[in-house]
């Protein structure tokens, strides 16, 4: 984690070198051999802005440079300070929670405009309401999250290690492995996730999508250009993919993704979900990427993996002791 501090520092710098270089020179730079944008490389989403807009932040559309810089220094000061802190013991049946900090790497910077949410619209930087059909599926999920697993498709895809967490689609900024890798043909594009490895094989030839009945866990999806942006567009979702089941959307979800490559060393994501049995309207939110030389490390899920088996043993031992009473 603290060499992908080193790397983003290293990024800064390079950026700066290539401002300098003749504007034709970094564009042909950008191409693949066959002219297409060339939006290849690892890239690192990273930030410590939040999905939403902070209610007490009210019409606040952007933080000035020095709300920013303390947004960020916070961060830095917060991350020593746990580092440093002295080790507790968890009281006797108490909560063991989660990770410590240690294992986490949200990044230490906002979003390159400084937006106060990733969310570009709606204006107010919020997720719109949901339908009463939205709201009855996370009411769903709620109830079978609170209550003892009666089988592992009652704990989440991503405990369960089928999907992973920031992956999606749409990818968006967690609290750790945010690295994709970008691979181009003239055919085809694939997005390859740090989160438990996960790659996206995405046609450009123009096919068809799947039958509607087809469903896929990360939907079914077809790439464009539209002039130097590449456009993904992703249905077909299964009910349980790892973005439906914390928001509750609908298989009939249409998530349009577009990558655009602002310079040598930043790429711009913007992601909109489109489903009108979810949400009262379409949202988007967008997430600067930045080009890191750092690898994609294995995130080897399964191995080593007993949580499920705890919960749903825990679940069937509460199960016997009911029955005894």
């Amino acid at each position: 984690m603290r060499a992908r501090h080193l790397v983003l520092l290293f990024a800064l710098a390079t950026v700066v070198t290539l401002a300098a270089a003749p504007a034709a020179a970094q564009t042909e730079a950008l191409r693949t051999p066959w002219g297409a944008p060339d939006l290849q490389g690892i890239w690192d989403f990273r930030t410590i802005t939040p999905m939403e807009r902070p209610e007490d932040l009210g019409d606040q559309e952007f933080l000035t440079e020095e709300e920013a810089a303390n947004l960020e220094q916070a961060t830095v000061d917060r991350n020593e300070e746990l580092l440093q802190a002295a080790a507790r013991r968890t009281e006797a049946g108490g909560n063991v929670g989660a990770y410590n900090n240690f294992w986490m790497d949200r990044g230490t910077r906002t979003v390159s405009n400084r937006r106060t949410s990733l969310i570009v619209d709606p204006p107010n930087g919020r997720i719109p309401p949901v339908t009463a059909d939205g709201q009855a599926r996370q009411d769903a999920v709620a109830v079978r999250r609170g209550r003892p697993a009666f089988g592992p498709e009652d704990r989440s895809i991503g405990e369960r290690c089928i999907l992973g967490f920031n992956a999606g689609p749409p990818m968006e900024p967690r609290a750790y492995n945010n690295h994709a890798q970008i691979f181009q043909t003239s055919d085809h594009v694939v997005i390859l996730n740090e989160m438990v490895n996960d790659s996206r094989i995405i046609p450009l030839d123009g096919r068809d999508h799947l039958p509607e009945h087809v469903t896929q866990w990360r939907g079914d999806s077809r790439a464009r250009w539209e002039g130097e942006t590449l456009v993904v567009e992703t249905r077909n979702f299964h009910t349980l993919t790892a973005f439906s089941e914390r928001q509750g959307s609908s298989p009939d979800m249409v998530l349009t993704e577009r990558f655009t490559r602002i310079d040598d060393e930043t790429l711009l994501y913007a992601a909109t979900m489109d489903d009108s049995s979810t949400w009262t309207q379409p949202w988007t939110f967008e997430v600067t990427m930045f080009r890191t030389d750092e690898p994609v490390y294995e995130y080897a899920c399964h191995e080593g993996n007993i949580g499920m088996d705890g919960i749903l043993a825990g679940a069937r031992a509460d199960d016997a002791r009911a029955a005894q009473q």
